[in-house]
């Protein structure tokens, strides 16, 4: 992992997209400068190659720490800190907009950005291999660029619907761009994986060692199996999730509460995930995302002197009703951080008198989550315990890796695509959820129904990248979005373009 942040690579970008954030940006960490390529970039030092790539790397993994959040609060597992400086987060959370939020363009603004660097690292690849480089590698750094930028798009596409398209390397382009719909977005993701797909290695991204962690011919089948998930094409879900699953390359790991812990970084579970390091080292250069947005605001931890977090996103009652009334123990307890006044609220309902001894504002690392204004509970799955933490790193999550697919994931996908009418040559849709299930103690379920897959869904991907939201959309259960004092209607599947892109690129001003 160290080799992809000792490298930075240039990039001239248009000024479009670009537009200033407001101060509430504070606290964000700083954007990548825009930079020039050296016009002395000797091409005929074919190991240089990988340069390109790893910079592109380098640019995904450096998410603003405001982005996944903004794509995943709208569901009915999360809810957004309710008291703060970030009041439209919230307003979000209860399906209204604000077009001037300035989350609403950064998402938008750093994913196109990235997106086009990873597109003039393709134009760079090509240059080597034109001097010389070796054909074949450059196909296969192509198509993990390919890879990236489709994960990218996807995203935006889920958020806003009709999107724009980038078809070329150049993002002026986007001023005469015509708007693509989500499910020819969706086409387009599938059809640029499926030019990848003949390029890309077949080694598990931790037994990579050119580019540690790097995607590759599942991770690219995974988001095809995405895209066409959203197309409602499920004999195409089931082709590219039975090819993972046959593959042998993926396994659950056994201990689903350290999976969100240091065990989970590379871990054989994960197919994506966002990489980073304090090298083991107490002091000094660093990479790291900023966790502490997920985190309680107030805590004891059992290490001292470790940071608390800003408490602004909430596992919701709703799905810890539901998770105690399915019975579950390890999924509960990893996926939510309790305090004394949210198990209190909690035992105010009579059905939730008693609760499980694991119910408690102190995790099993010893960490005490006191209560705090913003919140009730937080995420479980965003916290890395005071005692995993490198001696002299202080901030909330350290050296914890964000994880982007998962092959429990890809296990109800098939199974999903399989109760949708799909056939397999892999696993049965019974054999996809048994294996999820036993991996934290829950009971086998025979005759598995989309209902069953719905459920299981809701409790697996709690607070990840908004799975149980766009599940829903796509199921259209919209009424499971009608919670607690929410109002949801179908004209708030998308969010508004955001104003300051409105005001650059004609075709999002169009009626």
């Amino acid at each position: 992992m160290k080799l992809l942040n000792k490298y930075s690579l240039s990039f001239t970008m248009v000024a479009l997209l670009l537009l200033g954030l407001s101060s509430c940006q504070d606290n964000l960490d700083e954007l990548a400068e825009n930079r020039t390529f050296n016009d002395e970039i000797d091409y005929s030092i074919s190991g240089n190659m990988v340069l390109p790539l790893i910079g592109t790397y380098a640019g995904f993994y450096s998410r603003g720490w405001e982005t996944i959040p903004l794509i995943a609060v709208r569901g009915d597992d999360v809810n957004a800190g309710g008291l703060g400086d970030q009041q439209d987060f919230d307003a979000t959370d209860h399906f209204v907009y604000n077009k001037d939020y300035w989350m609403y363009n950064s998402l938008w603004q750093l994913n196109y950005s990235d997106i086009y660097t990873g597109k003039t690292a393709i134009q760079q690849i090509e240059l080597y291999r034109e001097a010389g480089a070796p054909s074949n590698l450059a196909d296969q750094y192509i198509a993990e660029v390919k890879t990236l930028n489709a994960f990218l798009l996807f995203h935006l596409s889920r958020v806003w619907g009709d999107i724009l398209i980038p078809n070329t390397g150049d993002p002026a382009d986007l001023l005469v761009a015509e708007l693509s719909t989500k499910d020819q977005v969706m086409q387009y993701i599938s059809t640029q994986i499926d030019e990848a797909l003949p390029a890309l290695s077949t080694i598990h991204p931790a037994d990579r060692t050119d580019v540690p962690g790097g995607v590759n011919r599942y991770t690219a089948l995974a988001i095809k199996a995405m895209a066409e998930q959203e197309l409602g094409n499920y004999q195409a879900v089931a082709n590219a999730t039975g090819e993972i699953i046959n593959s042998g390359v993926y396994q659950l790991e056994p201990d689903f509460y350290e999976l969100f812990k240091l065990k989970g970084k590379l871990n054989r579970e994960n197919l994506l995930e966002l990489q980073y390091s304090d090298y083991g080292q107490g002091s000094g250069d660093q990479n790291a995302h900023l966790f502490a947005f997920y985190g309680p605001q107030s805590w004891e931890p059992a290490v001292a002197g470790i940071g608390s977090g800003w408490g602004f996103f909430e596992p919701s009652f709703k799905y810890i009703k539901f998770m105690l009334d399915r019975g579950e123990t390890v999924r509960l307890e990893t996926s939510v951080l309790f305090t004394d006044r949210g198990i209190a609220e909690l035992q105010q309902d009579p059905n939730y008198a008693t609760l499980p001894d694991f119910v408690s504002n102190t995790t099993r690392d010893g960490d005490v989550i006191n209560d705090y204004a913003r919140a009730k509970f937080a995420s479980g799955k965003h916290y890395l315990p005071s005692n995993q933490m490198t001696p002299g790193r202080t901030a909330y999550g350290n050296n914890k890796n964000y994880t982007c697919i998962r092959y429990a994931e890809i296990l109800l996908m098939h199974a999903e695509a399989l109760v949708r009418g799909a056939t397999s040559s892999s696993i049965s849709a019974d054999e996809a959820v048994k294996m999820v299930r036993t991996r934290v103690n829950m009971p086998e379920i025979t005759g598995v129904t989309l209902q069953n897959v719905v459920d299981e869904k809701f409790a697996e991907m709690a607070m990840e990248w908004g799975v149980r939201y766009y599940d829903l959309i796509r199921w259209e259960k919209y009424e499971e979005l009608n919670y607690d004092d929410r109002v949801f209607t179908t004209d708030k599947i998308f969010m508004p373009y955001p104003q300051a892109q409105v005001d650059q690129l004609p075709a999002l001003d169009k009626p």
